[in-house]
């Protein structure tokens, strides 16, 4: 097997790894958003920590999948062909809560507030659970054959599977956004977060756990990957005791290490199958045979080792740029500002 490969596949775990612990808190924020406060100040908070970094999140997302495409484009295929409607819906729950986010506080109404707070909330549970079911499906197993192609209806993907990795996303975003919300926010945002990281958490990454599990008992995982499953509960643990404390930041990178162990867990247990086939086993795509030529992946690592060096810092440092915690007093009063345009005109 090409070395190249192997770096390749390691290189796409880790892009899917960060998109998990960078994106999971700001889907979990617009989550926390529906149900956590009735408060339209609280609420102006909460979306203000995450205002300067959530976008850029994003594009660990958009990175990860371009990286599938360029090294492995029979994987990047199939997954896509076989999952096409809920990638399609997955797409639209981005479009709604970015359109959300940028569109909230145009006008000074509440009604209009409500409606993007609930447009961001199940936008962003739309995506984490969408998100979370089909990497469920790509570590245990979709409907494809030799080729590569769906067998059966659309929906065949639909499967416990699916349902668990959703649920796994989606209670490590709400318990991963708790802590950050702890650590960002302070006044009545800050206290909730806290009660919920406190209290929550073990139910929330419980779907994490059973789906890191499942992968080992179906991959045959061997000591690495049960010692990685451990850390999952040692991590959360750690996160739990933490946050009963108070201490915010080590209760947030608690949780953070469970997800990290958790995914680290599920891509080694995978490896070298990178879409197994429920199929037939013999249809499985794997490294080996979906990577694309020597010469296509070292031009690939040329530029990601020039270029990726810099995004990282550059996200790095707006994210120190904006570390400091989003208070009440920071957020002024709402105020309309067509219909001051229109006055002006007139």
């Amino acid at each position: 097997m090409e070395t190249l490969a192997i770096v390749w596949f390691v290189a796409i775990a880790l892009l899917w790894t960060g998109y998990l612990l960078l994106e999971g808190f700001d889907l979990g924020v617009g989550m926390h958003m529906i149900f956590s406060t009735r408060s339209e100040r609280d609420r102006r908070v909460m979306l203000n920590t995450i205002g300067p970094v959530w976008d850029g999140n994003e594009v660990w997302l958009i990175t990860a999948a371009a990286a599938m495409f360029a090294a492995f484009s029979p994987w990047y295929a199939a997954l896509l062909s076989v999952l096409y409607v809920p990638l399609t819906l997955a797409l639209l729950g981005l479009i709604v809560r970015a359109v959300g986010i940028e569109y909230r506080g145009k006008v000074a109404t509440r009604a209009w507030a409500t409606f993007w707070t609930y447009m961001i909330g199940l936008g962003s549970a739309t995506v984490a659970f969408l998100m979370g079911a089909m990497l469920a499906l790509t570590s245990l197993g979709l409907p494809i054959d030799a080729n590569g192609d769906r067998v059966g209806g659309p929906f065949d993907w639909l499967s416990w599977p699916a349902v668990l990795g959703g649920l796994a996303v989606v209670g490590f975003a709400l318990a991963h956004s708790a802590t950050f919300l702890a650590l960002k926010a302070d006044g009545p945002v800050r206290r909730r977060a806290a009660r919920f990281a406190a209290r929550w958490a073990p139910l929330c990454l419980l779907p994490l756990l059973v789906w890191t599990v499942a992968v080992q008992l179906e991959h045959g995982a061997g000591p690495v990957g049960w010692t990685l499953t451990l850390l999952v509960v040692v991590s959360g643990g750690v996160g739990l005791a933490r946050a009963r404390q108070g201490r915010e930041g080590l209760a947030f990178t608690g949780y953070a290490g469970a997800g990290l162990s958790g995914l680290a867990a599920i891509f080694l247990a995978m490896f070298p199958v990178l879409l197994p086939s429920t199929v037939d086993g013999a249809f499985d795509i794997t490294v080996q045979s979906a990577a694309h030529s020597t010469y296509t992946l070292g031009v690939m690592t040329v530029i990601t080792v020039v270029a990726l060096p810099v995004i990282v810092c550059y996200q790095a440092w707006s994210y120190w740029v904006f570390r400091h915690r989003v208070t009440p007093g920071m957020i002024p009063e709402p105020h309309i500002v067509l219909p001051a345009i229109l006055r002006d005109r007139d």
